[in-house]
C-alpha cells in the first residue's frame, strides 16, 4: 500500500527559509568582503601568521588535554552509578552554555596568582598561568571539554555490552576488554569528540581574553587577532575569520550524517 503524499506546509517552509537565511546571510556578508586577490598576503603578515601558529598549537594542546581527562570522565558518567551523578554531568556540561567571559572570570579566581589553586602553584612551583600560553590552553580546554564528554559518553552508553561480556567470557581482563573492545568500538565517536573539542578551542575568545589576556605572540590567538584587526586592518580580520569559518565547515561536514545526524 502506497503512503499518502505529504504536502509541504507553506507557512513552515517560509519560516524555515527565514531561519536558514538568518544563519547564511552573515556568512554571505563575510564572503562578500574577502579580498581574494590579497588573501594569502593578509594571512602571512607577521601578526596574522603568529596568531595562526599560536591558535594551532594551543587548540591542539587543548584538544589533547580534553581527550586525556574527558574520555575517563565520559566513561565514569556512562558506566557508574553514584550519588550526585546528574549534578556532576550538569556541571560538566555547564561551559557549553556559560558565557565564556564568565568562565574566564572563574578561571582567573581559581588559577590566577591570587586564586585558591593558582596561589599554591605560584608558591610551590613558581607556575603562573595568567597571561601565558599555558593559560590560553587552560581556557580553551575549559570550554572545549564538554563537547568531547557529551559525544563520547553517548557512545559508551550505546555500546553493545554483549561484545564486552563475550571478551570477558573468553578470559580477557577488565583492562584488556577496555583496551581491545570498548575503546576500538567507541573510537570513531572519540575521534569525533576530539574534532569538536578542537574546533571549539580554535574559536575560543571570551575565556581566553579574560584569563590569559591579548599579548602578541603569547596569548593572541586568531579570534583575539580578529577583534584587534577589525579596528586597524579589517581585511586581515576578514581573512582570519574566513579561516575559522573554513575549519568549522570542514569539521561539521566531516561529522555530518554519521555523528551529528541520526
Amino acid at each position: 500500500m502506497s503512503r499518502p503524499v505529504r504536502r509541504r506546509s507553506r507557512v513552515a517552509t517560509g519560516v524555515a527559509a527565514i531561519g536558514f537565511a538568518f544563519i547564511i546571510l552573515p556568512l554571505i556578508g563575510l564572503l562578500s568582503q574577502v579580498a581574494w586577490s590579497r588573501l594569502w598576503h593578509d594571512l602571512t603578515t607577521t601578526e596574522a601568521a603568529a596568531a595562526l601558529r599560536l591558535s594551532l598549537v594551543c587548540s591542539l594542546a587543548a584538544a589533547t588535554l580534553a581527550f586525556v581527562v574527558g574520555v575517563p570522565l565520559a566513561w565514569v558518567l556512562a558506566r557508574f552509578e553514584f550519588p550526585g551523578r546528574s549534578a556532576v554531568r550538569a556541571l560538566t556540561m555547564l561551559p557549553m552554555v556559560l558565557p565564556p567571559v564568565v568562565g574566564g572570570v572563574g578561571l582567573l579566581y581559581a588559577f590566577g596568582r591570587t586564586g585558591f589553586v593558582g596561589a599554591r602553584l605560584d608558591q610551590w612551583f613558581g607556575i603562573h598561568l595568567t597571561f601565558s600560553t599555558a593559560g590560553v590552553i587552560l581556557a580553551e580546554s575549559f570550554v572545549a571539554l564538554p563537547f568531547l564528554v557529551i559525544t563520547v559518553e553517548a557512545a559508551f552508553r550505546g555500546l553493545d555490552r554483549d561484545l564486552e561480556d563475550a571478551a570477558a567470557t573468553l578470559g580477557a581482563s577488565r583492562r584488556e576488554v577496555i583496551r581491545r573492545v570498548t575503546l576500538p568500538v567507541a573510537g570513531p565517536a572519540i575521534a569525533a569528540g576530539v574534532a569538536l573539542a578542537w574546533a571549539r578551542a580554535l574559536g575560543e575568545f571570551g575565556a581566553t581574553i579574560t584569563f590569559a589576556g591579548n599579548i602578541q605572540g603569547r596569548t593572541r590567538t586568531v579570534p583575539l587577532a580578529v577583534y584587534l584587526f577589525l579596528q586597524s586592518d579589517p581585511e586581515v580580520a576578514i581573512a582570519l575569520s574566513l579561516v575559522l569559518v573554513a575549519v568549522s565547515v570542514a569539521v561539521l561536514t566531516a561529522l555530518r550524517g554519521r555523528w551529528l545526524v541520526r
